[in-house]
């Protein structure tokens, strides 16, 4: 409050998330006045970008995202406009300039800010001001191709101090696609082997890069955001994490789109083993703010683009069904001979189909054995 004079800005749609590229911005500007007041005019201005600094004051780095300026009330020269006492309402509407604006971001070493600035001019006294955090958030679609691609790795280790005692511990991870967005649980597919004398733990966690480049050097923070553990792996055994979950906090989505700020995420599985450094692979993330529909494959002309890993079938399920029997052990030569030409090249059969070998394999994998029966169905190969 300056004098008898309170003004505040009042958003009517903000989002849960802010704004976005191309949204338009309604609110109002609120005006409570304790008298009669004249004005020369009213504006608001939006205005923001991204600032970098590695010593936390001047001489850093900026780059300007949003410049506009809105005129609410505007008087000709040497006219005012009188305000009675009381409470007055301007409504204000302007849009975003469409292509990409960054989404808003505090770090380490600088900040990507937004904000509204309402501006009150009046004869004979400085102009009064008032400012209003403006919240913006990129686009991305997680559900966009190339954020459905399953991210996977795999390494090796060996852990001894002579090598008669030496043993090799291995680790193979996986997620379903790259994109995912807040809240969101990720389920990882992880086979680890102990092949060394040491017993060891697999965890998994989600790590922040936050980039900084001013006047060409580059400074980068890393954090965790959230982890899980799974169970101790003694010498000599083995682990499966068939979809253990490890959800997204709150976090900034994903920004590539700035020249002088980035922040990046990686989903980290690694393996901590006592005296040795640490085994670990890093699946890349992209954190967006479009959520995934449910669909991986949405038709097969677009499915068809990507390569199916067919080993990793077998991690998808909670267990694997048992095994049908041999079915040479239960039908003569002579008909297992006559049903092999049944049997064509697997491409040649998803060819003739036009599915996906994913498909198929699905649709075939849980087939029951042939029924079971203590009666012979080949009396006569028996010797009387």
């Amino acid at each position: 409050m300056v004098g008898r004079l309170i003004m505040n800005i009042l958003l009517e749609n903000e989002g849960k998330n802010g704004y976005t590229a191309g949204d338009s911005v309604r609110g109002q500007v609120i005006l409570k006045l304790l008298e009669d007041t004249r004005v020369l005019g009213l504006h608001l201005l939006a205005h923001g970008g991204a600032f970098a600094s590695f010593t936390g004051k001047s001489g850093g780095e900026s780059v300007e995202c949003l410049n506009e300026k809105i005129t609410l009330l505007e008087t000709s020269t040497g006219e005012t406009h009188m305000f009675t006492a009381g409470s007055h309402k301007l409504h204000f509407h302007f849009q975003l300039p469409d292509g990409s604006l960054v989404s808003s971001f505090s770090g380490k070493y600088g900040k990507v800010w937004y904000e509204l600035n309402a501006v009150l001019e009046r004869p004979l006294v400085p102009a009064y001001c008032v400012h209003r955090e403006l919240r913006v958030t990129s686009r991305i679609d997680v559900n966009s191709p190339p954020l459905l691609i399953p991210e996977e790795q795999s390494k090796e280790k060996m852990v001894g101090c002579w090598l008669c005692t030496a043993g090799q511990i291995s680790l193979s991870a996986k997620i379903g696609r790259k994109g995912y967005c807040n809240g969101e649980a990720i389920p990882i597919y992880a086979e680890i082997e102990n092949g060394s004398s040491r017993l060891v733990v697999p965890k998994a966690a989600i790590f922040q890069i936050q980039s900084f480049i001013v006047h060409g050097k580059m400074k980068t923070h890393k954090q965790i955001l959230a982890r899980v553990r799974g169970n101790h792996i003694a010498s000599g055994s083995t682990e499966t994490w068939n979809g253990k979950i490890l959800k997204i906090p709150p976090v900034t989505p994903t920004i590539i789109d700035c020249d002088i700020i980035r922040v990046q995420y990686t989903l980290a599985v690694y393996i901590h083993i006592p005296g040795a450094r640490k085994l670990m692979v890093e699946l890349p993330l992209v954190i967006g703010t479009v959520p995934f529909n449910g669909f991986l494959y949405r038709n097969l002309s677009s499915s068809s683009q990507f390569t199916v890993d067919m080993s990793w079938l077998a991690l998808t399920l909670p267990e694997q069904p048992e095994a049908p029997p041999n079915y040479a052990d239960i039908a003569s030569e002579e008909e297992l001979a006559g049903t092999t030409t049944l049997y064509t090249d697997q491409s040649d059969l998803t060819e003739g189909l036009h599915f996906l070998s994913f498909n198929v394999i699905q649709e075939f994998r849980f087939q029951p054995p042939p029924p079971y029966t203590e009666v012979d169905p080949y009396p006569e190969n028996h010797p009387e």
